[in-house]
């Protein structure tokens, strides 16, 4: 019988196990030690930091490491990537601060704290998130946002918040399409046109558009670039071109003497009927193609503004004629210039484009 006592460590196994064990159990209890000490102290701190110095705090801890940014010159949303939308750039950049109010952030929701930046409308709205201000920092902290993708952020966040503002349009560079007349009234200049605020003629009121019509595209077009009485520069959206202004009011003149209305608005037929009594003799007397003539191109061809051969004459559309129909045709429905496609009015079938396509070189020969 021996006297020495007998090892619990009979296997290599259990050797192994019991060296592990040396290692993990010390390293554990360091960890659970650091943690407790951290969470305690920043509890401790918390306690004593004046609002300001919270929300600075707050202002470090959402600070980008870096400003990379990925986005196109253009504005659109980063190569490789579909556009977000205005609610998920929120809900993955801007919540962290105005879901909740932190750091002085406008809540989402508090019409009250909103009301007060509405006046400087989305384009200075749009200034203040590129530059950053106070706690927020450029973009929002989100460098790889396009300006279009914080424009519908900022548009989602007013619109909860006791706002009506328009979803913006996609920059070129990221729309399937370039912007219609349509497209350009929908987004921009229907907020005072569709209901007459602010003195705007409304849209279809031939007797409200008439002294613009007589004053010629071009002159409105100068107008509306530069703004007037309570209608901003470019009717609020910066990156429209003038094309596109051109676009607009192409469109919203056509619709001031639509089908459905009594009649062309008066100074319109009037300088259509003067400018060639004898090629009217000439053109057919009905047809589809006079009524989208009537209706849409009489506009500019009636009185040829923004270089468009006016109705009747021969020597303008001499040239065009030479280019053969398929040509005149395909211009009308594309657009071409300062014309919109289909004259503006998109709703025309295009066998009823060619019709007054037809209608108008009949006038020309």
């Amino acid at each position: 019988m021996s006297d020495q006592p007998e090892s619990f460590i009979k296997s290599p196994k259990q050797l192994l196990f019991v060296v592990v064990l040396g290692f993990v159990v010390p390293v554990l209890v360091a960890v659970m030690l650091a943690y407790l000490a951290v969470t305690s102290f920043k509890e401790a701190d918390k306690d004593h930091l004046s609002p300001d110095a919270e929300a600075e705090a707050v202002a470090k801890r959402i600070k980008p490491i870096g400003d990379v940014t990925f986005a196109d010159p253009a504005g659109g949303a980063a190569q490789g990537r579909a556009a977000r939308t205005g609610e998920q750039v929120v809900q993955q950049v801007c919540a962290a601060c105005h879901a909740t109010g932190a750091a002085g952030a406008p809540k989402m929701g508090d019409k009250a704290a909103w009301s007060k930046r509405l006046g400087a409308g989305l384009n200075g709205l749009l200034k203040t998130v590129i530059s950053g201000k106070n706690a927020m920092p450029p973009r929002g902290g989100g460098a790889d946002l396009s300006d279009y993708e914080l424009e519908r952020a900022i548009v989602f966040m007013v619109n909860r918040s006791g706002g009506s503002m328009k979803e913006p349009l996609a920059p070129k560079s990221t729309a399937a399409t370039e912007r219609t007349g349509e497209q350009i009234v929908k987004a921009a200049c229907g907020k005072c046109h569709e209901t007459g605020e602010g003195g705007a003629p409304k849209i279809g009121d031939r007797a409200a558009w008439a002294q613009r019509v007589s004053e010629g595209v071009e002159a409105v077009t100068k107008s509306a670039i530069h703004g007037h009485g309570n209608m901003p520069a470019r009717g609020g959206l910066a990156d429209l071109t003038d094309a596109e202004v051109t676009r607009a009011i192409f469109y919203m003149f056509s619709r001031a003497g639509a089908p459905g209305t009594a009649a062309t608005p008066a100074p319109v037929a009037a300088a259509a009927a003067a400018s060639a009594p004898a090629a009217a003799a000439k053109a057919e007397t009905g047809g589809k193609g006079k009524s989208v003539y009537d209706s849409t191109c009489t506009v500019c061809h009636g009185t040829g503004v923004a270089g468009a051969p006016k109705f009747g004459d021969k020597a303008a559309w001499a040239p065009r004629i030479k280019t053969g129909m398929d040509t005149l045709y395909s211009v009308a429905l594309k657009g071409k210039g300062a014309m919109p496609p289909k004259g503006g009015n998109t709703s025309l079938a295009d066998a009823d484009v060619k019709a007054a396509v037809d209608y108008m070189v009949g006038a020309a020969k």
